[in-house]
This record gives structure tokens, sequence and C-alpha cells, in this order.
């Protein structure tokens, strides 16, 4: 307990020994001196005291004893799901682009060479790296070669774990004019596995450790079960089609950003069938929307305790948002056809305190909520508070979008590449504040809770360094405009 309070209170120290710089007038725009040399104590400090060998997790204690992904980790674990390794990796490449500063694009490599010493032999991501060599033996690392054997080589696509890593690893391997023969072998590999692992009706599954056996797949519409259980049956399904987290939707927007990179027609055509999927996946009226995850027979079934066969409020609009998507840079107008008569009905769904419910009952449509001891109910008073069970409608604004696309049709730009925006008030104050907020480490410490603290303490977090390190780049950018 002692060793924690001295830790919590060093940590609130170096907070408070920041760059004075500001002290006098907060509304001061930065110099570039002071923010090239904020940007270079930061990445200096991130890459080389906070990452586990150019790998990242999600945060830490200020004093970097103790970090944590989605679970606790040791010191020799480094984390896939944004805003793990692949984020800050692409944070370090953005950075770089608006900048030409090579400690950042050494920082990006040293991310892009921890993301290949945790490639599987399948293809992929699991949704954590071991460096230490113990634990690396209980894994098919690429690299490390071997029999897979029993080592575990389940490629994850939950959560965006490998496509993250795909998108940061092929727009570094562009950006390296694909010179980097390692990094360039590496991203082609893990291209292949996501074909591999697509079934022949377009979809894909949460996980896989090789090429399914997809031939006897109906390419059939989705439709309602006859029945289901309101029990939940703990059946796997990590091999249905996934749609929950945006799993689809991440490999779509993966695949035609590596056709507009590598410029390969099967990454293209991946897409397009992902697409058609997502259309074959609309339910019939009078409930025209998107479940979850699928079973075999396109019905609606059940995935994790929490997650019942039903219509998604959620994930229906990361799929129209998609399909919209694959219309710009298809120009291909059949991935539009679901748009209209799903947004109608999503629109008219019952809201709960001004957001849409995640779950819509088969046929009622009334929304379906689940008690702190997961039993189902129509009830949202005892709701567990790990999941998000209402969310927030963004339907007007993709009909907007919808509209706009059929209006004026614009070519969309893949990959995105950060460029030098205009000077503003707005940007300078983010500047001055975050140079002003820096430790004398290099360090941003912010307020948080780590898995079994009782109460907030000092922590380092990778999504606060992104964000920093992309308004300090911005900064920069701006000024050499």
């Amino acid at each position: 307990m002692k060793t924690r309070i001295y830790a919590s209170l060093m940590g609130w120290m170096a907070l408070c020994i920041t760059n004075v710089s500001f002290a006098q007038d907060e509304s001061a725009s930065p110099t570039v001196a002071q923010v090239e040399q904020a940007l270079q104590k930061a990445v200096e400090f991130f890459s080389k005291s906070v990452s586990t060998e150019g790998a990242y997790v999600y945060r830490w204690s200020s004093d970097l004893s103790r970090g944590e992904g989605e679970s606790v980790v040791g010191k020799s674990t480094a984390w896939l799901e944004p805003p793990g390794t692949p984020a800050v990796g692409l944070a370090y490449l953005q950075a770089y682009q608006l900048t030409r500063r090579f400690d950042l694009l050494e920082a990006a490599l040293a991310t892009a060479d921890a993301l290949i010493r945790g490639q599987l032999q399948s293809g992929g991501w699991d949704d954590r790296i071991e460096f230490a060599a113990n634990d690396r033996a209980l894994y098919a690392y690429r690299v490390d070669g071997g029999e897979v054997g029993k080592r575990r080589n389940t490629t994850t696509f939950d959560d965006n774990k490998t496509q993250s890593a795909i998108r940061f690893l092929q727009q570094l391997d562009r950006e390296l004019n694909f010179e980097n023969e390692r990094l360039h072998s590496a991203v082609l590999y893990a291209l292949k596995g996501v074909l591999d692992a697509q079934y022949s009706n377009g979809a894909w599954p949460q996980r896989y450790s090789a090429p399914h056996e997809s031939s006897e797949l109906q390419n059939v519409q989705a439709n309602f079960p006859a029945q289901w259980s309101r029990e939940f049956p703990e059946v796997k399904y990590s091999d249905f089609y996934t749609l929950n987290d945006g799993t689809i939707s991440d490999l779509i927007e993966t695949m035609l950003e590596a056709h507009a990179i590598y410029n390969e027609e099967d990454y293209l055509q991946a897409a397009r069938r992902g697409g058609e999927f997502l259309i074959a996946a609309q339910l019939p009226a009078p409930q025209p929307g998107w479940a979850q995850q699928y079973d075999f027979d396109m019905h609606p079934c059940w995935a994790r305790k929490f997650e019942p066969p039903a219509i998604t409020g959620g994930e229906s609009q990361r799929v129209l948002r998609t399909l919209i998507l694959v219309y710009r840079y298809t120009l291909d107008d059949k991935y539009l056809t679901p748009i209209a008569p799903a947004l109608d009905y999503y629109e008219s769904c019952p809201q709960v305190s001004g957001k849409v419910a995640r779950f819509y009952e088969l046929n009622t449509n009334r929304p379906l909520f689940f008690t702190k001891d997961y039993q189902l109910t129509y009830s949202h008073d005892d709701m567990p508070t790990h999941y998000s069970f209402l969310v927030d409608s963004k339907f007007e604004q993709i009909r907007s979008e919808f509209e706009k696309a059929i209006k004026k049709p614009l070519p969309v730009e893949l990959p995105v590449i950060a460029k030098a925006p205009k000077k503003s008030l707005r940007l300078a104050s983010a500047a001055a504040a975050a140079v002003r907020t820096l430790d004398v480490r290099g360090a941003w410490v912010t307020q948080g809770k780590l898995k079994g603290d009782e109460v907030a303490q000092p922590i380092i977090e990778s999504r606060v360094f992104a964000s920093n390190l992309r308004i300090l780049s911005e900064y920069l950018a701006s000024q050499m405009r």
C-alpha cells in the first residue's frame, strides 16, 4: 500500500512539474521550437520508456509499474485492440507524414517490427503479443517457425484487432515504397489470410485458424428463425457470420484500402463480396435491419450470454455506412438498395431515453435488455454496466450521407493520408495545452483507474498520447503551409 501511495504521489508531482513556458498566458500560441521540443520529448519517452519492444497496451500507472489492455498484463505483453499497438503505430506514421521527422518514422518502424513478431502462422493476430520466451512458446508465431502443433494459432477479427494491424502495416509499406521486404512480406501474408478466411457468401467469422471449407454453405437471404431460445444455449459462435463490434465492416474497409494501395483485384473482389453479404444479411420487412451475428442458415443467433438473436440498433449503423463506402468506391448502385428501407425502419424504432436499443426483439420490435444476473427482459432498470444496451442514434446523419452519395457520388480516398490543416486559434490552443501538460519525463499524465483501483490514480494512456501527438504534428504542419 505504501508503495502504491508513493507511486501515486510521484505521478502527481510529475504532472505538476510541467513545461512552465505557458504559465503566464495559457492562451498564447506556442512557438514552433516549443512544439518541436515537446514532440521530440514525448516520442522519446513513449517509444523508449513506455513501449514493450516497440508495442503497447491501453494504459499504465504513472510509474509504469502496472499496465493493462482488456486485462492486466505483464511487462512483456502487448495488446492489439485500439488504442493498443496498431493505433499507436498509425499515430506515429500519420505524425511522420505531417512533419517528416525521422524520430517518428523510427518509432513507427519499431512498432511495425513488434507486430511482425506477433503475427501468427494463420496470418493475423491474437488479442496480445507475448515477448518473453516462455510465453512465446505457447503461440505459433510466424517468425518463430516450426510446426503449429498445440500452439495457439487463432487469428481474431474481433474488436478491430487484426484489421487495425494490417491497415497500419500496409500504409507504412506504401510510405516506404514497398522496399522493406520483411514488412511487405508480412502484409501480403496477412492479406492472404483474410482472403482465405472469407466464406463463399462473402461473410467472415469472428476468428479463424485455417481456411474454411465453405463450398456447402448456402448463399441465402437472411430470415427469421421459426423459434429461438430465450435461454443462453452456450454454443460456439466464433465461426458464425459476425457483424458484432464492426467485424465485417472493418474487414471490408481493410480490403478496400488494400486494393487502393496494391491494386490487386482479389482485394477489391473480397470487399465487394463482403458488401454483397451485408445486402443478403438484411432481414425482411417489417424489420429490414441487421443482427449482430448469424448462423449458417442466416438466422440471427446467440453469441455471448448478453447478445441474443435480435435486430441491432448498434452495429446496423456501421453496416449502413459501410454500404455507402463500398458504393462510393465502386459506384455500383446495388450497395445502396438496402439503405432507404433500413433507415425508415430504424427511424421508426422505439427509443429509450433518447437512444436506440442495442437489441430489438424479433417480430415484436420491442427493445430487449438484460438484468445484472443476465435474465432477458423488456425493462432497462437493472442492466449490467459493462455493455452498452442503449446506443446513440446516428441515423439522421447517415441519411444525410446517403442522400449526398446519391446526388453527388464522389470517389473515396483510401487510405486517408494525413494532410496539413490550416492555421487556427483552436489548433494553437490545443497545441499549447499539449505542451503545457507534458511532464518533465515527456509523459501526459491523466487521472483514471486501472483494474483493481478503488479510486482514480495518475495514469498514462495510449489514447491520450496518440491524440496529443496528432495535435502537435498538425500544429507544426500548419505552420509550414
